[in-house]
């Protein structure tokens, strides 16, 4: 009877230990898939994303800036866009990702990722934990990819392809991938959440990607001086249709540009997108609603402009504040983007083409500056202390501070951005020349530069 008993016992509990085992095993199965359909559907979101912003290049700028050219440089304005799609993926394939986000210094990146060494399908889990580092290198890249195309709306019309090409190389080299590093790098001195010794909150490139472009492009616009006859011909857009076009493809694209900001598909990512739509909605009514009580009329031209500032303020903060402040810094960037633009530009008289700084430069400082007074922990908890509890994230919430990390970050990119321009500008001169002759600018660079015509009005 007794070992009767003893073989009941063992039995039972190696068959309740088999059950639990059983039951442990799909529990983990259970967990193994939900972590894997999350990583697979962070990584589509994450792929999609990448789709769009590199959409918001070419054909998204390419249209937006070759309608706002004359006719006899539509051609060339859209091959700086498309050029460049080329020439920046090539330099972040061979060094640029490892400047940006290898671990270095405070001010520029390692090369332990030069020709993308070690960046394979396993995550980087210091930057996205739950996609894999390709992924999260190409999303990257698509940022390197627009931000010096945003500067050629300073230039447009009046550079030399070649020099253009040795002005981005050296640009890239000089001001993007330390000011990537700076602000979005592993141990960045103005990284929020990696060791960074001034955090300043950047979500999607107020910083990094329009106040460098911004103030480059009015250094490049100052260096090159105004087109020929600005100021005394009609240099008005040839196609506002194409425009319009490519101010819907920008403001679609954005969407991946902050959205996917997030790095996966989560609630973060929805309020990104949320704050993305209200910021430029409120910008195209605020540009309007200015350039009809000073005009008379509102403008198409100035309903897209509007909406391009809004998506460019907002930028920095999208992925930090709710959907109302998200209304009034699209609104207050509709505003100053428009006095920058109509009133400032005319009363210094620089040529600044395409208005590249009045609305990425100034939108941008703007959107940076607007996002320290803005952000909160309710959207986004990025800062907390020692024991984990979450830290007020702007002003209005309570930390005055961030209000003065943020200016520092727009000083230093403004410094970079001005101050590479022009060095690398010099050197550009140097080697290329920095214009066409006189008679090449007044064919138009579509035939000077690529022997080309946008329109052939023969046929």
């Amino acid at each position: 009877m007794f070992w009767k008993t003893c073989f009941f016992l063992l039995t039972s509990v190696a068959l309740h230990a088999q059950v639990a085992s059983n039951a442990d095993a799909r529990l983990k199965s259970l967990e193994d898939a939900t972590r894997a359909a999350q990583s697979s559907g962070d990584n589509a979101w994450m792929l999609v994303s990448c789709a769009l912003v590199l959409f918001m290049t070419g054909p998204g700028l390419a249209l937006f800036y070759g309608g706002l050219v004359r006719s006899k440089n539509v051609l060339g304005t859209m091959m700086h866009s498309f050029s460049l799609m080329v020439l920046a993926t090539l330099l972040w394939a061979v060094v640029g990702y490892s400047l940006a986000f290898g671990e270095g210094n405070l001010f520029i990146g390692g090369f332990q990722y030069v020709f993308l060494h070690g960046v394979g399908a396993a995550p980087n889990a210091d930057y996205a934990p739950t996609i894999p580092h390709l992924t999260f290198m190409a999303f990257q890249l698509m940022f390197a990819i627009i931000t010096p195309a945003l500067i050629s709306g300073a230039y447009a019309e009046r550079m030399k392809f070649s020099t253009m090409l040795v002005y981005t190389t050296l640009w890239m080299l000089v001001v993007y991938f330390p000011m990537a590093h700076m602000v979005w790098g592993k141990g960045g001195l103005l990284n929020a959440s990696l060791g960074g010794r001034i955090p300043c909150l950047d979500f999607a490139g107020g910083t990094v990607v329009h106040i460098t472009s911004g103030i480059s492009a009015l250094v490049a616009a100052l260096v090159l001086g105004p087109r020929a006859g600005y100021g005394r011909e009609p240099m008005k857009p040839h196609n506002l249709v194409l425009s319009v076009i490519g101010a819907c493809m920008l403001w679609v694209g954005w969407f991946g540009f902050n959205a996917g900001s997030a790095l996966n598909a989560s609630g973060l990512a929805s309020s990104a997108f949320v704050a993305t739509h209200f910021g430029a909605a409120a910008a195209a009514a605020g540009w309007m609603l200015a350039e009809w009580l000073h005009n008379g009329k509102p403008s198409i031209l100035g309903a897209i402009s509007g909406c391009v500032a809004g998506l460019v303020a907002i930028t920095p903060a999208a992925g930090f504040v709710q959907p109302m402040p998200a209304l009034a810094i699209g609104f207050l960037a509709g505003l100053f983007c428009f006095f920058m633009v109509t009133i400032v530009k005319m009363k210094l008289g620089y040529d600044d083409s395409l208005d590249a700084f009045g609305v990425h430069g100034a939108g941008g400082t703007l959107g940076a500056l607007l996002t320290g007074v803005f952000a909160t922990s309710l959207v986004n908890p990025i800062f907390k202390d020692a024991s984990g509890r979450t830290l007020a994230s702007g002003l209005l919430e309570g930390n005055a501070a961030q209000l003065g990390h943020q200016a520092v970050g727009v000083l230093i990119a403004l410094a970079l951005g001005a101050a590479g321009s022009f060095v690398c500008l010099k050197i550009a001169a140097a080697l290329c020349g920095l214009r066409p002759s006189s008679e090449q600018e007044e064919d138009g660079l579509d035939l000077s530069m690529h022997g080309e015509e946008g329109y052939n009005l023969e046929s």
